[in-house]
């Protein structure tokens, strides 16, 4: 071609004036198959043909040649000789060849020539095209545009969208989703609407189309939100396109309700009555206020202060913590302090009024003073705060308390005021000595925190508590523990690589690191598995296939940081989901059977083997003839091949089918092969006697005839083959002067003569000759009557006539022909030869002279009765030479009438 374009391109200048360049408009749909019709380049540019569809008629015939085979080349086939122009093997794909088009124009028809130039935004391919002869030339520049076809569905870059919303967000407020699906398709086939699987009742979604027709879906607020109520809304975001019928992608929404300062601290109580004896020491603790706040962060901080009505001394007698809001006596209770003190506290928030509360302080004024308690701490102790590891042993000693009467007038006695596993007991033999100590073991994670109070009273009533807080330190004795420990996890096969499978998640009593859990893949895990160790995100990242490998199990394992760490076992079971993803699979591409002919109708002929690696409805395979179909039928089920009718070889020796198997997948996948079926042939036709053709025709022999000499042949076909085709000849039945005169020869069936004739042997011979074939298990044959009538001449034909018409008194000899198939090999005799050569060469002589003699005997008279046997013959019969098959079933001989 791109010599052609040379040889022409330098004349173009010179005959400029008789060629033009011409444009055509040609549209089709993305992924036809090869061999759709494009468009007629001759009947288009309208070139002159002899009949319309064949340029070739021309002379010198018209040439059409693409200029160069650039990137449209590949997809198009252009005939040479017609011009038309049709899709080649490589399938066209819109969105693959025109990746920066943003829009399609789609022409009426399929691939009709358009009328005018396609739009800018089309898909065009471009293509040159000659067209030769000179007196024809002219360069053709062919536009093809591709319409677009609904071939890709909506999707979403990402798999999961989130999207934050205020919970103060008022109705109609809208809120793009950054992450619009992506369609390749163009105009309607791409993105058009979205759609939510559940709106809870307060969202709905509306789209936005900006000038450059891409379409943003927007989240509108349709009720009031409350973070208090509800923090989350996960649901489904559907993307559909305008195809028909329309294609869907999917992405999870989560749409997090974000806090405001909505909500401003509030006290359970609006007063609280203390109690406090005048003699209590100073940092005595008098009461907490707690105010709750339902905001989080830094809308949720409370802190505490004495509103303006609480009077100076009452705040500097009692001291209220800002972050805790606990009140403790700060200075000593004298006589002239006030025994009534009303302390009104504020809880304060960010931005809200603040909560009061009124705490109503009673002093209790003392006349004597109270018993005393006095702590001697045996566990670690700090601030009034013991620290015990947990798990320790049962009667683990806290504390020592020493009660006394500082005035030692009174009786003083004590007691354990609080729930816990503790005993406070004396310790003997010393008075007014006790011991605080455990009583069974205690645990960190059932309780981290006990207060108890060692309280002391006199004779009089006089009551003092010593509180004592007993915190817990936690070990490591718990064990993470799955929630699952049998993990069944399903996926598709083929999946994308890194496909997240699921979360792990363990849970760990301990505290601290203790409490952290890592996670980890056991041994026995295959190596395309991964797992997180923090997030516990179990992905795979490989394709699975179904048929390699249907179910994988193995460990995972959660560990704690703990020293030493502890861990715990489950088991992940995945099972690879089937996906129709294989071809039906003959075992053989070919398949060969030989059958016997005359074979029943509706036997089974054989076995077609079949396989599909799928599994379920995607495995089930159904096999049909693509032809023959009116003849062969074929078991769905079993892939038993039979035939309706009986089969007769020699009707047709063979057969060559296709067929096909088809799964049950959507979409169907399918596979054909080829079924030559061979009919071995059987002995079911006898011999054909071809010649002679009645049992009534004769044929005139001389008596003159020499011995030895060919008088006629017996030929006969047989329809079958091999064996049951080969045929003997045998004389079964003689009748006549002296019917042992002639033979005939068992393979080619030529009767000849075996002696002279002499004046007694005049007459009509009847031989009955029996054909037969060699055929198993049961031979079959034929017969036919050979006469001959040995005479000089034929003188009454009414006579003979009379003679063949009567029934021959013929005994049947049962001797059956003996045929030697293979050729025998005779072994030369090892004694000398020497005395019968010169015997045979004595007796040659002899016969050469008596040979020669009766030579000219029978020269000299057929010479005188030459004109007599011309005038009796009408018919000449072959007696050595093999009948032509052909010419006798075209023109039978009349031999009947001689």
């Amino acid at each position: 071609h791109l010599l052609l374009f040379l040889l022409f391109v330098g004349p173009f200048n010179c005959f400029a004036s008789y060629s033009r360049a011409t444009e055509l408009f040609y549209s089709l749909n993305e992924g036809l198959p090869a061999g759709v019709l494009i468009g007629s380049l001759a009947r288009d540019l309208r070139l002159p043909t002899a009949d319309g569809h064949h340029p070739t008629s021309l002379q010198p015939p018209l040439s059409f040649t693409l200029a160069s085979h650039g990137l449209g080349g590949q997809y198009v086939q252009l005939d040479n000789r017609s011009g038309e122009l049709h899709t080649s093997a490589v399938e066209i794909d819109r969105e693959a060849l025109c990746v920066e088009s943003s829009g399609a124009t789609i022409f009426g028809g399929s691939a009709a020539v358009s009328s005018s130039s396609p739009s800018p935004e089309s898909c065009l391919l471009l293509l040159d095209v000659l067209v030769l002869p000179q007196e024809y030339f002219r360069l053709v520049k062919v536009k093809i545009a591709i319409r677009d076809v609904n071939d890709n569905a909506p999707r979403f870059p990402v798999p999961h969208i989130h999207l934050s919303v205020p919970e103060n967000a008022p109705v109609n407020t809208r809120l793009a989703i950054e992450h619009p699906a992506l369609d390749p398709d163009m105009g309607t086939n791409g993105v058009q609407t979205y759609r939510l699987r559940d709106n809870y009742g307060v969202f709905t979604l509306d789209v936005e189309e900006n000038e450059n027709g891409e379409r943003t879906p927007y989240l509108i607020v349709m009720g009031a939100l409350d973070r208090e109520t509800q923090d989350e809304y996960v649901t489904v975001i559907f993307a559909e396109d305008g195809g028909i019928p329309p294609l869907v992608g999917s992405a999870t929404l989560t749409i997090g309700i974000s806090d405001i300062n909505d909500n401003c601290p509030q006290f359970n109580d609006s007063q609280l009555n203390v109690t406090l004896y005048g003699n209590s020491s100073l940092g005595t603790h008098v009461a907490t206020v707690h105010a709750v706040d339902m905001d989080l962060g830094s809308n949720a901080q409370i802190t505490y202060s004495y509103s303006q009505k609480v009077p100076q001394p009452s705040r500097d007698l009692f001291h209220l913590n800002e972050s805790t809001g606990a009140i403790t006596l700060s200075t000593k209770v004298v006589g002239d302090t006030p025994r009534l003190h009303r302390l009104i506290i504020l809880g304060n928030g960010p931005g809200c009024i603040p909560a009061v509360i009124t705490v109503l302080v009673t002093i209790i004024k003392v006349m004597m003073r109270p018993p005393e308690v006095v702590p001697r701490f045996i566990a670690n102790e700090v601030e009034g705060v013991v620290y015990l590891k947990e798990l320790e042993p049962i009667n683990t000693p806290i504390a020592f308390f020493t009660i006394k009467d500082p005035d030692e007038k009174y009786k003083v006695s004590c007691y354990l005021d609080g729930d816990g596993p503790f005993r406070l007991s004396p310790y003997k033999p010393y008075n007014n000595e006790y011991l605080l100590e455990t009583t069974k073991p205690l645990d960190f994670e059932t309780q981290q925190l006990y207060e108890v109070s060692v309280v002391a009273w006199n004779s009089e009533g006089f009551h003092v508590k010593k509180v004592i807080k007993v915190q817990l330190l936690d070990d490591n004795d718990n064990s993470p523990v799955f929630s699952e420990q049998l993990i069944e996890l399903s996926i598709e096969e083929n999946n994308v690589p890194n496909a997240f499978l699921t979360k792990l998640h363990a849970t760990d009593a301990d505290s601290g690191e203790r409490g952290q859990v890592s996670y980890f893949l056991g041994p026995d895990a295959p190596s395309y598995f991964a797992l997180d160790k923090i997030t516990g995100v179990l992905t795979v990242s490989t394709q699975l296939d179904r048929e390699e490998k249907e179910k994988y199990r193995y460990t995972v394992k959660a560990v704690d940081s703990g020293f030493p760490p502890r861990e715990s076992i489950a088991t992940v079971t995945v099972t690879v989901l089937d996906k129709n993803d294989n071809s039906p699979r003959f075992i053989n591409k070919d398949f060969s059977f030989f059958v016997p002919e005359n074979f029943p109708g509706f036997g089974e002929i054989g076995v077609i083997s079949v396989t599909d690696a799928d599994a379920g409805q995607n495995g089930w395979v159904a096999l049909s003839v693509l032809n023959g179909s009116d003849i062969f039928v074929i078991d769905t089920g079993k892939g038993v091949l039979r035939a309706k009718v009986s089969l007769d070889r020699e009707q047709q020796s063979s057969y060559v089918l296709w067929i096909e198997a088809v799964d049950g997948g959507d979409p169907a996948l399918s596979s054909t092969a080829k079924i030559t079926i061979l009919l071995l042939d059987i002995n079911d036709n006898p011999p054909l006697v071809l010649f002679p053709q009645s049992n009534m025709s004769y044929l005139l022999v001389l008596p003159s005839t020499l011995p030895g000499s060919p008088i006629t042949e017996v030929y006969a076909v047989d329809k079958d083959t091999g064996m049951n085709a080969v045929i003997a000849y045998s004389i079964i039945g003689r009748r006549g002067p002296r019917p042992e005169s002639f033979r005939i020869d068992p393979k080619t069936g030529n009767i000849t003569l075996e002696e002279s004739l002499m004046q007694n042997d005049y007459g009509l011979y009847r031989l009955l000759v029996k054909v037969s074939d060699h055929g198993y298990p049961e031979p079959l044959h034929s017969t036919v009557m050979v006469n001959l009538f040995v005479n000089d001449t034929v003188s009454n034909e009414s006579y003979i006539e009379s003679l063949l018409r009567k029934e021959p008194d013929i005994s049947v000899e049962e001797k059956q022909p003996q045929i030697s198939i293979e050729p025998t090999h005779k072994k030369m005799e090892s004694a000398s030869c020497m005395p019968t050569l010169v015997a045979l060469s004595i007796i040659s002589l002899g016969s050469i002279a008596l040979v020669t003699g009766m030579g000219i005997y029978i020269c000299l008279r057929k010479g005188k009765k030459h004109h007599r046997a011309d005038e009796n013959l009408e018919v000449q019969i072959p007696l050595n030479g093999r009948i032509n098959l052909h010419m006798l079933e075209k023109k039978p001989m009349e031999i009947s009438n001689i």
